[in-house]
């Protein structure tokens, strides 16, 4: 497995080695030995599946208190998959980073406690699925305005059309009045 870290150095970008021959492929997701050489010593707890049509936004999602840090894959489909930096100490306050996630190119992203995720479905349908390292609390989830000007995330959004979103994305605070990570 490469290890590359994103612009935000502490979301990591993951590409397998893949086997591939004529009956198809075989990689492996996680090993934690593999991780934890490569700095990432996380334990995760849940294992989440999410399916979602073309042009669906969900997110930008976090949780102040039962902090998760995430694995997201794509098992079909394609994602731009969004972290928003909160932890008001890192140098890269409000920043984010994006990759794209697929189930060809079968890339991963490690993104530690302390930062909103979200991510836009390009392809027809997508499914991604991710581990967390804590439970999901809902009396502590936030959410993060998906197109707050101030993060200035660059979205490809399909034919430049409105994504759907739901009702608590569309509600998300914009980062000046978010509760974020000291």
């Amino acid at each position: 497995m490469q290890f590359i870290p994103t612009s935000i150095p502490d979301v990591i970008q993951i590409k397998p080695k893949i086997f591939q021959d004529n009956r198809g492929f075989f990689l492996e997701t996680y090993q934690t030995e593999v991780f934890n050489q490569a700095g990432i010593s996380t334990s995760f707890v849940q294992d989440n599946l999410s399916g979602s049509s073309k042009g669906t936004l969900r997110g930008l999602h976090y949780q102040i208190e039962q902090t998760q840090a995430k694995l997201v894959r794509v098992v079909a489909g394609e994602i731009f998959d969004v972290a928003v930096d909160l932890r008001r100490s890192s140098p890269t306050f409000g920043g984010w980073t994006a990759v794209h996630l697929s189930s060809e190119n079968k890339h991963q992203v490690y993104i530690p406690g302390g930062f909103a995720h979200g991510f836009y479905v390009l392809s027809d349908w997508a499914e991604v699925s991710y581990k967390a390292s804590d439970f999901y609390a809902p009396d502590y989830e936030r959410t993060l305005l998906w197109n707050d000007p101030e993060i200035g995330i660059e979205w490809p959004l399909v034919d430049q059309a409105e994504p759907v979103i739901s009702s608590k994305d569309a509600g998300g605070l914009p980062l000046r009045h978010a509760q974020v990570y000291e």
